[in-house]
């Protein structure tokens, strides 16, 4: 008896060491993910949000906003910051221009996390009063301050990429900035990303 035993109690350990090497037992024995640890750390969280009461995402521009109208600064407006926000940048681009880089139609950036929106027609100068502090960089023309759509006709439909930054910090910089100056200050201080994007053709 005492041998059956001694088989017994070895066939029972081979099964459980058998079960312990299984998939299924070694994916039961993985330490789940830590709280708030994200599996793709590439992507930014796009939580924050940003439209215009002038046109709504993808649709058209109004010619009020383009270079064929008054040419102004639509209202743009936003919410859900990220906790820590403490400036913002905007970047308005056209990728669809007939360049190897997309045209820049408006680069402004240190606008207070205490601001909520842009009034329309924001004035073309390199500091602003309000939002209190901001200030404004070079288009591609270039020119400081919006410049509005204005694409070569019979090209089709562009679309107007209005891209928000949420940043950790306020930053030493300068009016006159370009596009690519102001991304390469803000890298590493990106907290979030909005984008709100209006097409328009001739």
């Amino acid at each position: 008896m005492s041998t059956v035993r001694l088989l017994s109690r070895t066939a029972m350990v081979a099964l459980l060491a058998a079960g312990a090497a299984s998939p299924l037992a070694c994916k039961r024995q993985e330490a789940p993910p830590a709280i708030g640890e994200r599996q793709d750390q590439g992507e930014r969280p796009m939580s924050m949000k940003i439209t215009s009461s002038g046109f709504a995402h993808g649709a058209p521009m109004p010619a009020r906003y383009t270079g064929d109208g008054q040419d102004v600064s639509p209202p743009l407006a936003w919410s859900g910051l990220p906790t820590g926000t403490v400036e913002l940048a905007l970047i308005c681009d056209d990728p669809d221009a007939p360049r190897p880089q997309p045209w820049v139609h408006w680069v402004i950036y240190k606008i207070p996390a205490s601001a909520t929106a842009l009034d329309e027609g924001i004035p073309s100068s390199e500091d602003l009063s309000s939002p209190p502090g901001a200030m404004q960089g070079l288009n591609t023309w270039p020119a400081v301050g919006y410049r509005g759509p204005a694409p070569p006709r019979g090209h089709g439909v562009h679309h107007y990429r209005f891209h928000l930054y949420a940043l950790d910090k306020a930053l030493p910089l300068q009016p006159r900035l370009t596009k690519a100056q102001l991304l390469e200050a803000m890298g590493g201080h990106v907290l979030a990303e909005a984008e709100l994007v209006g097409t328009y053709q001739r």
